[in-house]
């Protein structure tokens, strides 16, 4: 796994949703380096923690990355108050991202909340062939719908009180198309309640899966052993870390 500590210049902010945050970070030989589902590892000023953050975007002509974030406590709502032109600490690229494969003629991209923007760099890769599935709380909660449609991805908005969207969660519309059949993959990151169900929707319909897992993470790097999460391995139970390991894992490796 290879990555690099540094600071780097932040070339664009924006509040996206209620305290939700779009940065946009000049770092080529990260950028260079980068693939769908790895992450970064921010430095919060006055904490020793790094907080992981999923990568929402890679330009690699350009030399930038995108993350977006929600304030969830007091290290996030630090970065937070970066803007642009100012130096951001970063240990990045970090994990193992997605796998990806050029022949796939349909996808189905699920994304759950804050789980939406690691969803994003893989329609960028598959383009029409793609299939975004958003789920939010509701309306005020909504992000990056503009920028899954300029991928030419086929776009499916779900809120669970029916303030935009369809009213539901994202396993109803991912349901259909499941039995519609044709489905050569499905990536997926969000709450393990709808990684779980998601799992078993691709498990009854054969359909192969890959998940990003939100987890807690100290080091980010494997040496901490902090967030391990159990999985299976040649038929033996082994657990794994989900910043070393993964983010991402086969579905059929996770033990819900």
């Amino acid at each position: 796994m290879k990555y690099t500590q540094g600071q780097y210049i932040i070339t664009d902010k924006k509040a996206i949703a209620c305290e939700i945050y779009s940065f946009t970070i000049a770092c080529p030989e990260v950028a260079a380096a980068a693939s769908p589902g790895q992450f970064v590892h921010i430095r919060a000023k006055g904490y020793t923690l790094r907080r992981p953050i999923s990568i929402c975007g890679i330009d690699k002509d350009k030399g930038t990355l995108r993350i977006v974030f929600e304030i969830r406590g007091e290290g996030t709502a630090e970065i937070a108050k970066l803007n642009k032109g100012d130096l951001i600490d970063m240990l990045a690229p970090l994990g193992h991202g997605f796998t990806l494969n050029d022949t796939y003629n349909k996808v189905v991209l699920i994304g759950g909340g804050i789980g939406t923007p690691p969803m994003l760099p893989l329609a960028a890769f598959y383009g029409k062939k793609a299939v975004a599935i958003s789920g939010f709380r509701n309306a005020s909660a909504v992000i990056l719908q503009n920028d899954f449609i300029r991928t030419g991805a086929e776009t499916i908005l779900c809120t669970d009180d029916g303030s935009a969207g369809i009213h539901g969660f994202v396993t109803q519309p991912f349901t259909e198309l499941a039995k519609q059949g044709g489905i050569d993959a499905v990536y997926a990151c969000g709450p393990m309640p709808m990684l779980k169900g998601i799992a078993a929707i691709c498990k009854e319909n054969g359909i192969f899966c890959q998940i990003s897992l939100e987890e807690r993470m100290a080091c980010g790097i494997g040496a901490c052993l902090g967030c391990a999460c159990r999985t299976v391995r040649n038929d033996e139970e082994y657990f794994a870390h989900v910043c070393k390991d993964g983010p991402v894992f086969n579905a059929e490796e996770v033990l819900w």
